[in-house]
């Protein structure tokens, strides 16, 4: 589920955390790094859970409708494209998903349901919802266009549920675009017959992504004097006061992968960190960012300290 730069995202936010907190305890900002990675995961579960959970209630407005005194012919013989979506119905009666979410006691829309009411209130004015109304027996792949269309078109650009989310944890505020990528690749993915395997990704792709983003936190706090060395000196129209505290945060990380890390390589090293600088930090940020990375990369490879194992890393 998650890629080696949403990893970088959350050392970044942990590291940040660890310096604007009085108490500054690494094992303690260790065990708060995998909390929060693992809050990513329930999210992506809670937004699976809020479609099935728009689906039922799309079907009571449908049973309420056709019970009206003054129904239109319309509400008397509605389409039941929505309420029979092959692809909402698999994830309703995906067992490891409701599992999850029962273990978890992720029983958010039960509790809450306003705001399903309130996406539900939007969806029925989208075109694409009246269009795929229209359809006469819908495939599953029309089925899950609909899907797709419906999480980026309402759920995911919803500003009351994204305050509603954010109030129900504070790390979410960061996630939530990062989740919604992932659920939009996983749904289109997704076919009637892997969805049991493929609907719910691992956290970590393997046991060394874990180990990094561990790793990749420890050598930043306990290097921190030495990273700022090498940081010294190279920002001659810039006072260290007044570097950005994510840019330096992101510069001190970057250096970490040039001097600890050497199986990763230095540009790809350097492209991620001026991507996630671009996104959190500044305008600005990314060409500061670039240059001083660069200077330390030449200074490195001259003096032998860019240590690489393998071809094509440095």
């Amino acid at each position: 589920m998650l890629t080696r730069r949403h990893i970088r995202v959350k050392v970044l936010q942990s590291i940040y955390a660890f310096r604007q907190g009085e108490h500054q305890d690494i094992k303690e900002q260790e065990k708060f790094l995998l909390y929060s990675i693992s809050q990513m995961h329930e999210l992506y579960l809670l937004l699976l859970q809020s479609m099935v959970a728009l689906r039922e209630h799309g079907e009571k407005h449908l049973v309420k409708s056709q019970k009206k005194f003054l129904a239109t012919e319309t509400e008397k013989n509605p389409s039941k494209n929505f309420v029979n979506n092959k692809l909402l119905q698999l994830l309703a009666t995906h067992s490891d998903l409701q599992k999850t979410l029962q273990n978890k006691k992720l029983n958010y829309w039960k509790d809450d349901d306003e705001y399903i009411a309130i996406l539900f209130n939007e969806l029925v004015n989208q075109e694409f919802y009246k269009d795929y109304l229209q359809l006469k027996n819908p495939s599953f792949n029309q089925d899950k266009d609909f899907v797709i269309s419906l999480y980026k078109q309402v759920i995911a650009p919803n500003e009351k549920l994204y305050e509603y989310l954010e109030d129900r944890r504070l790390t979410w505020l960061d996630d939530y675009p990062i989740v919604n990528t992932v659920l939009v690749k996983v749904l289109a993915k997704v076919n009637e017959n892997n969805i049991t395997s493929t609907l719910i990704p691992e956290l970590y792709k393997n046991s060394e992504d874990r180990d990094y983003a561990l790793e990749l936190l420890r050598k930043v706090l306990l290097n921190d004097e030495k990273l700022m060395s090498e940081i010294d000196g190279k920002t001659p129209n810039w006072d260290k006061d007044r570097i950005a505290e994510l840019d330096m945060i992101i510069l001190k990380m970057g250096i970490a992968e040039f001097l600890y890390f050497p199986s990763i390589p230095v540009r790809a090293s350097i492209n991620e960190y001026l991507e996630i600088s671009k996104e959190y930090s500044t305008p600005k940020s990314s060409l500061f960012i670039n240059g001083i990375l660069d200077k330390i990369v030449k200074e490195f490879t001259d003096n032998g300290k860019l240590n690489k194992i393998g071809r094509g890393l440095r």
